[in-house]
């Protein structure tokens, strides 16, 4: 009964969110409540609500006050160099700017969180999908595929998680999976490159200066006539994303000139809150901050918390300033830990209803006893749903130590189980449950059904593609 209940509760919510018909805010709280007492257990909704705040309230300070800190270090202009960059990469054409994309968030996941990469990502990159109309679930699709693949790094999570819940040492499950996550990496840019030529095709390209100076103005006018102008045309950039992805209808091209390519900028050079005297101390504390977190030294909200202070106190040292910016970013950080609070409600009540231990255990019952040999294989594929519908630690700390057990019994060593629950993280990155998920969509101004919609697809077959690279390569 809480198998069927509990699939029932993520179809439901999944279904209203995408057709949206229930914002998610309102569906992460409804439907669970709602299932609840289907469950016959309503009179403990409070305990599991409570319980599930308790577990992700560090992640809501974390988010919030990493939103202030990212948000002032855009507003000094930390990362104008890298939207100048990226501008210079791209040259106004929706191939190189999904590219970019893809690239721009590889790179910032580095630092092993979810929140930062999409934060600066999208800061560098909204403009410029905004100026040219290029479909913003395009951006947050790549985007949020690129960290996942790259959020199996020893210090992003997963791993650690592995490698703790089989009592196995990080650095032998992640260095042997650098082939086949290298693969994944490399279809990654591949989709992009496909999905930005497909953009290209639908709204055209501009040429920036000092490109193809001889080319006749005609010519820039008939490149660019899918660019809209900053006032809205885009379909794309308004507050449901399009809700098209690349294969939608061009939209008729504007009526006059196509925007001048020196009007597209990422970031406005001449905004008050740029302190270029204080550049790199904004970039050796941002330098500091992210070294602390990979090694660990504070808990990550305290981290953020100290660090928001700092650069508030040191580029804003009046008060009315610094209330300025809180209130410029308040916004942001509303929504998101307004979402992560919801959230909560949800993970309570699969978690206190024993939801997901029954749909793990279901799930795990399903598979054949040929397939125990496979049980390497199985895990992979197990992965993408399970790490879609479940939290990272309920599946690593709930259902691996039981996939490798199964394993165990027919010689398949724990350390291929281990690699094999990774592949499912490009997927994992998009799931409703994933609260820098919702950083992603509300800095993009999308609805989380469109984007839902367009990703799953796309970072389901970039698991894939890891998993069959690890396969080839004997590593899982």
């Amino acid at each position: 009964m809480l198998t069927f209940l509990g699939f029932a509760m993520i179809a439901t919510f999944l279904v209203l969110i995408m057709m949206k018909k229930m914002s998610p805010i309102a569906a992460l709280v409804l439907i669970p409540a709602l299932f609840c007492v289907f469950a016959g257990k309503g009179a403990h909704l409070g305990d599991y609500v409570i319980d599930g705040v308790g577990k992700l309230a560090p992640t809501a300070a974390m988010l919030m006050f990493a939103i202030v800190y990212f948000g002032v270090m855009i507003d000094v202009g930390l990362f104008d160099p890298v939207v100048r960059g990226i501008l210079r990469f791209c040259k106004a054409d929706p191939m190189r700017v999904v590219v970019g994309t893809a690239v721009l968030a590889a790179v910032v996941s580095l630092d092993g969180d979810g929140s930062t990469t999409f934060m600066i990502t999208v800061s560098a990159m909204y403009p410029l999908y905004k100026r040219l109309g290029l479909s913003l679930v395009v951006m947050t699709g790549v985007a949020a595929t690129a960290n996942g693949v790259m959020n199996t790094l020893p210090w992003g999570g997963p791993t650690a998680r592995a490698a703790t819940a089989l009592k196995l040492d990080a650095s032998d499950i992640f260095v042997p999976m650098i082939p086949a996550l290298a693969a994944g990496l490399v279809f990654v840019l591949v989709l992009a490159y496909v999905l930005g030529v497909r953009e290209r095709r639908r709204v055209g390209s501009l040429v920036m200066p000092g490109e193809e100076a001889a080319r006749e103005p005609e010519s820039l006018v008939a490149a660019g006539s899918g660019a809209k102008a900053a006032a809205g045309g885009a379909g794309a950039a308004t507050g449901g994303g399009s809700g098209a992805g690349p294969d939608a209808e061009p939209d008729p091209a504007p009526e006059g000139p196509a925007p001048a390519p020196e009007d597209i900028q990422g970031l406005d050079p001449h905004r008050p809150t740029l302190r270029p005297r204080l550049y790199w101390f904004n970039a050796g504390l941002t330098a500091a901050l992210l070294t602390a977190m990979i090694m660990e030294l504070l808990p990550i909200p305290v981290l953020f918390l100290l660090g928001a202070a700092l650069a508030l106190t040191v580029n804003f040292p009046h008060m009315p300033d610094q209330k300025a910016r809180i209130a410029a970013h308040a916004d942001n950080v509303l929504n998101v830990a307004g979402m992560v609070f919801a959230a909560a409600v949800f993970t309570g009540v699969l978690s206190g209803t024993g939801m997901v231990k029954h749909m793990a255990d279901w799930l795990v019952g399903a598979i054949p006893d040929g397939m125990g040999p496979h049980m390497a294989l199985v895990t992979g594929l197990l992965s993408l749903p399970l790490t879609y519908f479940m939290s990272n630690d309920g599946f690593y700390f709930g259902v691996l130590p039981v996939l490798a057990e199964a394993g165990a019994a027919h010689g398949v060593p724990p350390l291929e189980i281990a690699r094999a629950s990774l592949v499912g993280q490009a997927l994992h990155m998009s799931s409703p449950l994933v609260p820098a998920v919702y950083v992603l969509v509300g800095m993009a101004r999308v609805e989380f059904g469109d984007h839902t919609r367009f990703t799953v697809k796309w970072a389901a077959l970039t698991s894939l593609v890891v998993l069959g690279a690890g396969m080839l390569f004997g590593i899982i």
